[in-house]
């Protein structure tokens, strides 16, 4: 499919904000089953855009403003192909060995609680695979997919907790157990096609865990499957604190407020539709021209 995205940050500031600098890992990059057509940033102040990779191979953008500012919008317009892999991950450059992703990390911290719930998810298989499908199977089950009750910072032990959470709160619940399990676990950030809704009130946040044999392999606890070609992979970390789309740095500005907006469409499904709609308004088009002449 061919997923088109426009993604905007919304900044307002009480009163006018200096030395603006952001960190932008918002630029997915080509591997199997996803080719960037097409890929923009936009800053709608005036600044300067560089680009860099960090220590997983993530693209960075880092964006800096030097003049007063009381707003300022980061818009990001792209489409990307993708194709169905089941989840496998192939042709992606590997810049850390595979222990790394075992690291406790800030957001994904198992206390006891997740720690019960994994060992009682896998019971007693003993296929690596399996093992990770029944987690999977798991954490959809005992946290519910909801916005609302967590933030940004909330870890993994709050989310379980609460037994409520976004895709990212699922997800650092899913590392936390997985970890546990001694299994070599990341954080991704990107983008998910929805068929009920192109509105979106952010991007989303899955996991990639390793299988002996197979590889990187994808799932999504928020919606209990293995990533699909509605899936757009951007980022990768230890958890969210690593691949945030923004994070950023001012002096003054008061008090800060944030507004995000996200659409995420088929490209290839609307085409039809407006080469239709195209169609019709020409036809709209030649009717009215024909009624002008014969009342002419």
């Amino acid at each position: 499919m061919r997923i088109r995205v426009v993604h905007e940050t919304v900044y307002q500031y009480d009163s006018p904000a200096r030395g603006l600098i952001q960190m932008l890992r918002l630029t997915p990059r080509d591997h199997d089953g996803q080719h960037v057509r097409a890929w923009r940033i936009e800053p709608t102040v005036d600044g300067r855009l560089s680009r860099r990779e960090d220590g997983f191979g993530n693209i960075v953008h880092v964006f800096s403003a030097d003049g007063a500012e009381e707003a300022m919008t980061i818009r990001v317009t792209g489409e990307v192909e993708t194709a169905e892999t089941h989840g496998v991950m192939r042709g992606i450059s590997e810049w850390l060995p595979d222990p790394f992703y075992l690291r406790e990390s800030r957001f994904a911290v198992a206390d006891e609680a997740i720690r019960a719930f994994a060992d009682e998810a896998v019971g007693a298989s003993i296929d690596p695979l399996d093992r990770l499908h029944r987690l999977l199977a798991g954490v959809h089950q005992a946290v519910d997919y909801a916005p609302g009750p967590t933030g940004a910072t909330t870890t993994a032990a709050e989310a379980f907790a609460l037994r409520k959470g976004v895709g990212q709160d699922l997800a650092h619940v899913f590392i936390a157990a997985a970890r546990h399990l001694e299994v070599p676990v990341r954080y991704v950030s990107g983008y998910y096609w929805r068929p009920d809704t192109a509105e979106q009130e952010a991007g989303h946040a899955w996991v990639e865990a390793r299988v002996p044999d197979l590889g990187w392999v994808g799932f999504d606890p928020a919606h209990g499957i293995a990533v699909t070609e509605a899936h757009l992979r951007v980022a990768i970390g230890l958890d969210y604190l690593d691949a945030a789309p923004v994070r950023g740095s001012r002096t003054g500005g008061g008090t800060e407020t944030m507004k995000v907006r996200v659409r995420v469409d088929d490209a290839r499904a609307q085409a039809p539709a407006q080469q239709a709609q195209g169609a019709a308004q020409s036809q709209m088009q030649g009717q009215a021209q024909g009624l002008a002449q014969a009342q002419g």
